[in-house]
């Protein structure tokens, strides 16, 4: 609750107050269907929502999604305590819920789980994303918190929701642009579905951690001077690990671990675009480019308008290093990606932007093919 007093206003947080307050006299002793004391599900739910800096009507429909569902509160009683807004929210996030359970009946196929009629189940999930964005936000944190949970325990459920993560959510976070969520579900599941060989890649990075954040260190101290004498205003930080992403490029380029160029990563912000190049050029002037690395994607966006210049180098003591470098605004797009463009203003209609939405919504069209290429590198975009 403290932590609301800096990111809402006085009203908000009375409404954020009463959805807590509603939350957990409803919820009470429930559980999930996975054995999570429910209140404790949606407090988790709630923090991932937070991260992506929604608004407060966002984060109190998150608090009250399963109190309709309890039969204790009619919509109207909930309207009447919290507005139109965050009812229309937490029966959009209902109505998903039930497209996703619906469509999402398994068979096996040469022991994979393949979901059935993935065309029809998207074209669904579509029709609810289509009247407010904020709820397919609200689906996948709550994926995020899922598979915490189940990350930890040993309920039947957690290998289907590990894959589902695979190969609906993480591609669906990927489509809009959501980094931070979109690699926690990928690390998350493939620690569910592949236990033994999450472990071997954890081990290999803590075993090299000293040595790696030494070589970071040396690195990024190199680049602030050199920029400094260029006169630009830059950070640079050490960029972060995620297991899944270098075994992706270990399975699809043949790599040995210590081949994969993001073990050892840089990141470098600036404030406009002309920066960006030029911070390119003292970092290929400073060390030898690696051929076929570099991508320009600042020139030529992603799908999902993702931006950065990429490249790889042969860095200090010879050793492979990849330099992204981006401004700050793309970088608060890689990591909120729709979230970002979908900041719900205090009192702003759900109607406002509809333009945007519709073009946002083309966008998307083409996840289908990312679904349909599960396994392929169209979910890697960083």
């Amino acid at each position: 609750m403290e932590a609301w007093a800096t990111a809402y206003d006085a009203q908000s947080i009375a409404v954020l107050g009463t959805a807590f307050d509603l939350a957990q006299s409803v919820y009470g002793r429930r559980l999930t269907s996975y054995g999570q004391p429910l209140f404790e599900h949606v407090l988790g739910v709630a923090g991932v929502i937070g991260s992506l800096h929604l608004d407060y009507q966002a984060m109190a429909a998150v608090l009250v999604a399963h109190v309709l569902e309890s039969e204790a509160l009619s919509a109207e009683e909930l309207e009447q305590r919290l507005g139109p807004d965050v009812l229309r929210l937490v029966q959009g996030v209902s109505r998903m819920d039930q497209v996703h359970r619906g469509g999402m009946d398994v068979t096996l196929d040469e022991g994979r789980r393949e979901p059935v009629n993935q065309a029809e189940s998207l074209r669904k999930m579509l029709l609810a994303m289509a009247e407010d964005i904020r709820v397919v936000l609200i689906i996948l944190a709550e994926q995020v918190q899922l598979l915490r949970a189940l990350v930890k325990s040993t309920h039947p459920m957690r290998q289907r929701a590990a894959q589902e993560a695979q190969e609906i959510f993480a591609p669906l976070a990927n489509r809009l642009g959501i980094w931070q969520v979109k690699w926690e579900l990928e690390d998350l599941a493939l620690r569910i579905l592949e236990p033994e060989l999450y472990k071997r890649m954890a081990r290999l990075l803590d075993e090299r951690r000293v040595d790696r954040e030494d070589y970071i260190g040396l690195v990024t101290g190199i680049l602030r001077a050199e920029l400094g004498r260029a006169g630009i205003a830059g950070e640079v930080t050490g960029r972060p690990k995620h297991i899944y992403s270098i075994w992706r490029k270990m399975k699809l380029k043949h790599l040995d671990f210590d081949q994969v160029y993001d073990v050892r990563a840089v990141r470098v912000l600036v404030d406009d675009v002309k920066d960006c190049y030029t911070v390119l050029g003292i970092v290929h002037g400073l060390w030898q480019p690696i051929p076929g690395e570099f991508d320009d994607y600042i020139s030529h966006p992603k799908a999902n308008d993702y931006r950065s210049l990429h490249t790889a180098v042969i860095g200090p003591e010879g050793k492979a290093l990849e330099v992204q470098i981006r401004t700050h605004e793309m970088h608060r797009h890689a990591e909120f990606g729709v979230a970002a463009h979908w900041r719900y203003k205090e009192g702003a209609k759900a109607s406002q932007g509809f333009d945007e939405k519709i073009a946002w919504l083309r966008q998307i069209l083409a996840w289908k093919d990312e679904v349909a290429e599960a396994g392929a590198d169209a979910t890697e975009w960083v």
